[in-house]
């Protein structure tokens, strides 16, 4: 009787043991399937920059007196005569050779009279600069400028960006 009895208890534990084990498998696989390794994500893209807005610079300053069609000079030089129209070739820029920048291109002429400084002329220009160019500015004295030292300062809307000395020789 024994015997009986144990079959059906060895058999009832083995199904509860098959049971369990089957519990605890389809647990471990649910587990699995939850446990998923996180999604690599791209970095955000970088927005792109503003747009930066075009410049103009000053590129060149030469002295001369003698200027072509082209308004080119045609003789520089750092040493000048009394009756000579001495001009100032402004070479500019742009930082987009397409893009056109308004500017306000500027000469100021002085000379030096030993300790004082005396002005000369000042003048400015208005301009559309679209790529590279050229401007120039001129001073003359029918009756001729003194002898000595001179100086004039070329500026880029209302900033001095560049200078130049030169001389007037008897």
């Amino acid at each position: 009787m024994n015997r009986t009895r144990m079959l059906p208890n060895k058999l009832t534990q083995a199904l509860l043991v098959a049971v369990i084990g089957s519990v605890a498998i389809v647990g471990c696989k649910k587990k699995e399937e939850a446990v998923a390794p996180p999604a690599i994500s791209e970095p955000a893209p970088a927005p792109a920059p503003a747009p930066v807005a075009a410049t103009a610079s000053v590129t060149t300053v030469e002295l001369g007196n003698a200027v072509g069609p082209d308004m080119k000079l045609t003789a520089t030089g750092t040493t000048f005569k009394p009756k000579d129209t001495i001009t100032v070739s402004i070479g500019t820029a742009t930082s987009d050779p397409a893009a056109t920048v308004a500017g306000k291109v500027g000469a100021k002429w002085t000379y030096a009279n030993g300790a004082e400084t005396m002005e000369v002329s000042n003048e400015t220009k208005d301009l559309n600069l679209t790529g590279t160019g050229s401007t120039n500015f001129q001073i003359a004295k029918p009756d001729g400028f003194p002898a000595g030292k001179y100086k004039v300062e070329v500026s880029l809307d209302g900033m001095v960006v560049q200078t130049r000395e030169f001389e007037v020789t008897p």
